[in-house]
């Protein structure tokens, strides 16, 4: 297999555009709602100026504003030589530009990655991974990381998720400056929160299409990446039973980032990421075809 193909996964490729799809489809409805309930009291031009201004912050800060909410820093090759010297290897052997490097200052052990493609993008871990794991087991987490660049999986995520919050920021502003035209039925207000529910609903469905399979093809990819499989095993078994010993109250502060981190902060009700135990025996068989001992 050639190096600039490392990572790269075709299933997750075509699960992406038609996530993608389904999720503009999705939002052009919320949209010709909100056009239909107050285009009379706002105007067209300035609810379009809204979705379009929207949707290009989130594209060129989502990098910055996943960095943010994490509280990571960036740090350079003096202040975290080994960390950059590791990335530099990795990124190397996956044929990849290197992203941005970050630090989470907390003993909660994860990491994750963020950007909207290869040229710009970050890989952030915490403090409490690089001390807790072994120099081998980091490599196999940063090696995941970079497979969700290398499938460019991060950024459909951040605008997919963007989407609800969009859609709420709108209902608020639209109720906020007019209640729209009397339609002689049920009030527009009711109308529009519920297509709202709806909207979120399906997006949260359609997120969920993906998101486990994202992570099975970046285990994937870290596999080819580093030829190591059991380095991110033991990295994953690590991580889980760390995370058993955080208080729940710093898990929850960092819940807003579970599809993004390679274990989730906290338990949820709908799952963004497979089952340990599946995620092992994924990574179990693809070290047996590569010939190596687990």
């Amino acid at each position: 297999m050639k190096r600039r193909n490392y990572g790269r996964d075709a299933g997750l490729s075509l699960r992406m555009l038609a996530t993608s799809g389904m999720l503009g489809l999705v939002y052009v409805g919320f949209f010709l709602v909100l056009l239909w309930a107050f285009g009379d009291s706002l105007g067209l031009l300035p609810m379009v100026l809204v979705v379009v201004g929207m949707g290009f912050v989130q594209y060129y800060t989502s990098d910055k504003l996943a960095l943010a909410v994490s509280g990571a820093k960036v740090v350079s090759p003096e202040q975290a030589p080994e960390l950059h010297a590791m990335v530099d290897k990795l990124c190397m052997q996956a044929d990849l530009p290197k992203p941005k490097v970050a630090v989470i200052d907390t003993e909660m052990p994860n990491a994750f990655a963020t950007g909207r493609n290869p040229k710009n993008s970050a890989v952030a871990v915490t403090t409490g991974l690089w001390s807790g794991l072994e120099p081998r087991e980091v490599e196999g987490v940063l090696a995941h990381e970079l497979a969700h660049i290398a499938n460019r999986d991060v950024l459909i995520m951040t605008l997919a998720s963007s989407f609800a919050m969009l859609a709420g920021m709108l209902t608020r502003w639209g109720a906020f400056f007019g209640g729209g035209r009397d339609r002689g039925g049920a009030p527009v207000w009711l109308i529009v929160v519920a297509v709202s529910i709806v909207t979120y609903v399906l997006s949260f469905v359609l997120i969920r299409t993906i998101s486990r399979y994202r992570e099975y093809a970046a285990d994937r990819g870290a596999a080819l990446i580093t030829g190591a499989p059991e380095q991110l095993m033991s990295a994953l078994q690590k991580i889980s039973s760390g995370m058993a010993r955080i208080p729940q109250r710093d898990l929850r502060e960092a819940e807003a980032l579970n599809a993004f981190f390679i274990i989730p902060a906290a338990k949820e009700l709908f799952a963004t990421h497979p089952p340990l135990e599946k995620r092992l025996a994924n990574l179990a068989r693809i070290a047996r075809e590569m010939g190596r001992a687990v």
